[in-house]
């Protein structure tokens, strides 16, 4: 299985490609998609060009997305959910499965822990992915995160589709 995952954001939006093969998870690559400051439709434009190269280069199987939690901001909320609302866009238009996850749950899956800070997040996605050090910037670690916490939702419901059978 080979799963991108999604830190939205306007300003700096994190993705992370991890491929599951078994127990093994590997990670195919992260980083950021940045946009300049200026009209937030140029913005989600770049966005949504990026994550549709995304889409096209690494063919993932579902695209694993971070819900908006809590902003004290109104603005940066509603510009975030419009980032998120163009990468769930483009990944449907691609056909690709998307998934939603809280940050809640994406914490319980990496640390088993679901206030867990986000240096230890960090850690251990740097640590389930054999990497030498935590990924940075911390946008991509986020996504990377989000893409496990696909992973082990995904296997955690095959196995109970399969035993139901």
């Amino acid at each position: 299985m080979r799963v991108l995952g999604i830190d939205p954001g306007i300003g700096r939006l994190g993705y992370g490609v991890v491929h599951a093969s078994g127990n093994r998870l590997q990670t195919e690559g992260y980083g950021c998609v940045e946009t300049p400051p200026g009209p937030v439709a140029d913005r989600l434009v770049r966005i949504y060009d990026k994550v549709r190269e995304l889409l096209d280069d690494v063919k993932p199987d579902a695209v694993a997305v971070e819900q908006l939690f809590f902003y004290r901001n109104v603005t940066t909320a509603f510009t975030v959910g419009q980032a998120r609302g163009v990468v769930l866009l483009a990944a449907r238009q691609a056909g690709v499965a998307v998934a939603e996850y809280t940050p809640m749950q994406v914490k319980q899956a990496v640390t088993g822990y679901g206030s867990a800070e986000k240096g230890q997040i960090q850690r251990m996605v740097g640590m389930l992915l054999g990497l030498g050090a935590p990924p940075r910037p911390d946008d991509a670690a986020d996504a990377l995160a989000v893409a496990i916490c696909h992973v082990h939702a995904a296997t955690l419901l095959a196995r109970m589709e399969g035993g139901a059978r």
